[in-house]
């Protein structure tokens, strides 16, 4: 077995990173630090990232829906994603190598745009796709259809179309709701709107989402935080449920909900 690492660029990941690497060389299992300008990620076979939840998005993004495990350690912020604590991570990779740990697979979406009927860009994202305004304070307006049926027409500071793994990101600061992994769905958010009862909407995970640029200028956008694209007048955003997905490894040590009470520290006062 082959680990490869992703490692964010602290010294805290650096000096973790060659501590497990130490660790799985004594074990005969073979390690190294991914640099990817150079490597090719797809030939690890499992990921280890070392970092926050933007250096997990990073490996996705690269990895491009190859079925490879990614084993996040977190050395970020929350750590929605990369759930795995640094002092316990040692614990988990022993799970794992005896084949101990759930891996969970991650829906991710198909994001393609079209200016004047053309696709310029498309790409897959495991969080979110999101259309904001640039710099100035001046509301956008966006036309929404489901399935090639209206939705609405937001007038808001812009819209989020995110993935169950997505909702604990930008959703759940703009007031979306928490899906829970394992659900099928997509979330429609708007950020700001200036009609307070358009509200998130959750819908079908095989639905097709079209969003058009009506008006605004200076709009963006962004996938997954990693990728922006400046958008136009008339410019179509498509977002569908892709084939692809990503897998990441769980702890076998705490679920889903004791990860949510954790990082977002309900019941205390």
């Amino acid at each position: 077995m082959y680990f490869g690492l992703l490692v964010k660029k602290s010294k805290e990941a650096e000096m973790f990173s060659k501590k497990l690497i130490k660790w799985l060389k004594k074990r005969d299992i073979l390690a190294k630090t991914i640099n990817p300008e150079t490597d090719n990620i797809k030939e690890y076979d499992v990921i280890v990232v070392i970092g926050g939840d933007g250096t997990l998005l990073y490996a996705s993004r690269l990895l491009k829906g190859e079925k490879k495990p990614i084993l996040g350690i977190n050395m970020g912020g929350l750590g929605f994603l990369t759930e795995i604590a640094p002092d316990e991570a040692f614990k988990v990779v022993e799970c794992f190598l005896s084949n101990s740990c759930k891996i969970s697979e991650r829906m991710m979406c198909d994001v393609k745009l079209f200016r004047k009927n053309k696709l310029i860009k498309s790409a897959t994202v495991l969080n979110d796709a999101v259309i904001t305004k640039g710099n100035l304070a001046r509301m956008i307006e966006l036309e929404t259809f489901v399935n090639d049926s209206f939705l609405s027409k937001y007038r808001s500071d812009g819209l989020i179309v995110s993935t169950p793994t997505g909702s604990t990101a930008y959703v759940l600061s703009a007031g979306g709701p928490i899906i829970t992994p394992d659900v099928n769905c997509m979330i429609l958010c708007p950020i700001c709107p200036h009609t307070l009862t358009h509200r998130p909407i959750v819908i079908a995970s095989e639905a097709k989402i079209e969003i058009v640029i009506k008006s605004g200028s200076d709009v963006f956008l962004t996938l997954d935080g990693q990728e922006g694209h400046p958008l136009s007048q008339y410019d179509k955003i498509v977002v569908t449920k892709s084939d692809k997905k990503t897998f990441i490894v769980n702890s076998p040590f705490k679920n889903y909900f004791e990860i949510l009470n954790n990082k977002l520290r309900w019941g205390e006062r």
